[in-house]
């Protein structure tokens, strides 16, 4: 007699993507898309603060929730969900992690056409992934950043190496910029030209590698633009929040202190909001 299926179960407490299957008087029954379609129950009070009029007000037949998992009773097999505990930054993140999963999913499905791959080989090629990495995605970021140094760390060789390296050069890398307005001024009589070399000194690849316009001075990650006296924008575009940080810090010291205790002027810093560039 073979023995029975066991289904995996959520978790109580965790946030799950739901698709509403069928509306009750009472609440929404649901399934979990991340569960092979296990069904749930949204209580009509799990909806939304408050009494509720209308439950189609607030979810609909075939639209897709973020719902978290408020009690589960696997003896029964019931799974009872609730909308109305979900913040919007849960929201957020769950869906990012949806998008990403799923991009993950198409790079692999492209490497397995290009390089011919069998089933079996492609679950070999995620268990390497997953050693090394939280996602598939992350995986090809890093190989799209980096080359052949994570492709040797998770131990990919061979053709499928050449096609994942390939696969990944075509990803557009997310990005980050942060920037602020940088107010600065000089009490000598050559100020322009001063103020000038000082913004270039305290950023030494834009002085070697960029070239300059009237707009300001600019590489791949860096831009300082002249805004009209005496304020210019510094804006820094990095893979990520921290390495941005890492990389305006010591910029805006090296400046403040050419321009504050060599006695040349002024200078005051004013952050603007940071933003993505490219969202992964």
């Amino acid at each position: 007699m073979p023995a029975p299926v066991v289904e995996e179960m959520p978790e109580q407490g965790e946030i799950v993507i739901a698709t509403v299957t069928k509306i009750m008087d009472h609440g929404a029954y649901v399934s979990l898309d991340e569960y092979d379609g296990l069904q749930g129950f949204l209580h009509i009070s799990e909806i939304a603060p408050g009494w509720i009029r209308s439950i189609t007000k607030f979810v609909k037949n075939g639209e897709k929730k973020v719902l978290l998992v408020k009690k589960i009773n696997s003896r029964r097999g019931d799974i009872d969900l609730s909308l109305k505990q979900i913040s919007k930054d849960q929201k957020k993140q769950k869906l990012r992690e949806v998008k990403k999963f799923e991009k993950g999913n198409t790079l692999l499905q492209s490497v397995k056409e290009k390089a011919s791959l069998l089933d079996e080989e492609i679950v070999a090629l995620e268990d390497k992934i997953y050693a090394k990495f939280d996602s598939v995605y992350d995986a090809f970021i890093e190989v799209g950043r980096r080359g052949d140094v994570p492709i040797t760390d998770m131990g990919i060789t061979g053709r499928t190496a050449t096609v994942m390296r390939e696969v990944a050069s075509k990803i557009k890398l997310p990005s980050v910029e942060i920037r602020g307005i940088m107010e600065v001024t000089s009490n000598r009589s050559d100020g322009v030209e001063v103020i000038k070399k000082i913004l270039l000194d305290a950023v030494p690849d834009v002085n070697n590698n960029s070239s300059n316009n009237n707009n300001g001075a600019v590489t791949e990650n860096i831009k300082i633009m002249y805004l009209g006296a005496p304020k210019y924008r510094l804006s820094i575009v990095s893979e990520d929040f921290k390495s941005a940080e890492k990389t305006l810090k010591p910029i805006i010291s090296k400046i403040q202190s050419d321009i504050e205790k060599k006695k040349r002027g002024t200078f005051k810093f004013t952050r603007e909001e940071s933003r993505k560039t490219r969202d992964d």
